[in-house]
């Protein structure tokens, strides 16, 4: 039976807080309020929009008007490969395993539609059976619903796949559906979020030799 690979977008293919924070600015830029350093974004990033920027208000002790997060989606997904790029390894790496004969999947809390957007962007859509969305299904990440929806898209099986990602949210959805996990430590989580996982890889070309592993 074939093999899946089940992969978070932000923080595991992508290095998109640049795009995302940029994004915020321009919401912040437009209601008056100071804007926020990568750094910042990053550690806000991982539970989906609509966390994102209850994240981002809160933190400017405000309340979130009715038009922002529609507003951010608008923007964001209009410039969501304006600076997001692949991480090193990504490309080549998605190609030798699609080579090998996995089957691929993206589980994000990312809303779909920017999610599909930036992965054509980059060239990346061809190589995934499936794009499973923070808005795709009735639950999104750490719930397991999510992951298992999302395999189920990709035609895969809980006992023949595995997940890699780099937030406590990829890990606890994993374990819930019963799935390995293997841990990005190059993304944006800190290396705390990996308890549970089964290994933790510090590239991508490390998590395709971890999943030769396995």
């Amino acid at each position: 039976m074939t093999r899946t690979l089940l992969l978070d977008l932000d923080g595991t293919l992508v290095d998109s807080v640049p795009d995302l924070a940029a994004a915020v600015n321009r919401l912040m830029a437009a209601r008056d309020l100071a804007p926020f350093s990568l750094a910042e974004v990053t550690v806000m990033v991982g539970d989906g929009a609509a966390a994102l920027l209850a994240k981002v208000f809160k933190a400017r002790g405000v309340a979130q008007d009715a038009g922002a997060l529609e507003a951010f989606l608008t923007d964001y997904t209009a410039h969501t490969a304006a600076e997001t790029r692949p991480y090193p390894g990504v490309e080549a790496g998605l190609r030798h395993l699609a080579d090998a004969g996995w089957r691929m999947a993206v589980c994000t809390n990312k809303p779909e539609a920017a999610a599909r957007a930036l992965l054509e962007a980059l060239g990346l859509s061809g190589f995934f059976a499936a794009v499973g969305g923070g808005d795709s299904f009735p639950t999104r990440k750490p719930d397991p619903g999510h992951l298992l929806a999302t395999l189920s898209a990709a035609g895969g099986v809980p006992e023949r796949s595995i997940m890699v990602g780099d937030h406590h949210n990829d890990v606890l959805a994993a374990r819930g559906a019963g799935v390995p996990c293997i841990f990005a430590a190059w993304g944006y989580g800190p290396r705390s979020m990996a308890e549970g996982a089964v290994a933790i890889a510090e590239s991508f070309d490390e998590a395709i030799g971890v999943l030769r592993g396995l």
